[in-house]
């Protein structure tokens, strides 16, 4: 279930926003995404750990598990999330994504269902 996005979080003064929000309900957690640009950083997983580690303390109940954060990029970096994440972070998961859009031919006009589609969004 969508529970927001870009989610401010805000520590003492310094706001924060996690891109995307979700509740499993079948593993009764919260499911944090973070979508980054270019190579996977340290930064970017100590952010993660940070919002996850938010979200155990003020956001979750007690009966619920505890958070999962999924950091989303265009260039994983194995090696970089070995040595900064502790060996039983679990909880942080990391991957490579790629967006490909399909070629729109010349001259070849939108079908009404794809201008549906788009204009319901």
């Amino acid at each position: 279930m969508s529970v927001a996005r870009q989610k401010r979080v805000t520590l003492e003064g310094d706001r924060f926003y996690v891109d995307l929000v979700f509740y499993n309900r079948l593993l009764r957690c919260f499911v944090l995404v973070d979508l980054k640009l270019g190579k996977l950083t340290h930064q970017d997983l100590g952010q993660m750990q940070m919002y996850v580690n938010f979200f155990d303390r003020f956001q979750g109940a007690e009966h619920e598990a505890k958070t999962i954060g999924i950091v989303l990029c265009s260039e994983k970096n194995d090696a970089m999330a070995k040595i900064t994440l502790p060996r039983t972070a679990s909880r942080i998961e990391r991957g490579a994504t790629r967006c490909t859009f399909p070629q729109r031919t010349s001259g070849a006009p939108s079908s009404p269902a794809s201008v549906r589609l788009l204009s319901a969004r």
